[in-house]
């Protein structure tokens, strides 16, 4: 980011936060729903680029809950996770951030 659109960016947030001090709580409300509903399409948007480096049936490992490695295959992906059956069986949910591809 150039010096200039760093400024203008401070400036669009500072002048932004000195308009929400003049809202109703109704506007509020309003607003505070449009930023989680972006929120919520950023988290998606990394989430299906963090998932395009999988496929199915590739071998993963992630972090498990005790802090151990656990090795699975992926056996679906999910619009924010990707399915894991370990060979033990278990099948687990995890976010794409969280795994680690594994050479065959």
């Amino acid at each position: 980011m150039t010096k200039s659109n760093a400024m203008k960016t401070w400036l669009d947030r500072n002048e932004a936060a000195c308009a929400i001090q003049h809202l109703s709580e109704d506007d509020l409300r309003f607003l505070n729903a449009q930023i989680v509903e972006r929120l919520k399409l950023l988290a998606q948007a990394q989430s299906t680029v963090q998932l395009a480096r999988f496929n199915l049936g590739d071998r993963v490992s992630f972090p498990g809950p005790a802090g151990n490695t656990i090795h699975g295959t992926i056996i679906k992906l999910n619009k924010k996770t990707a399915g894991i059956q370990t060979t033990d069986g278990q099948q687990w949910k995890v976010a794409p951030t969280l795994l680690a591809l594994n050479p065959d």
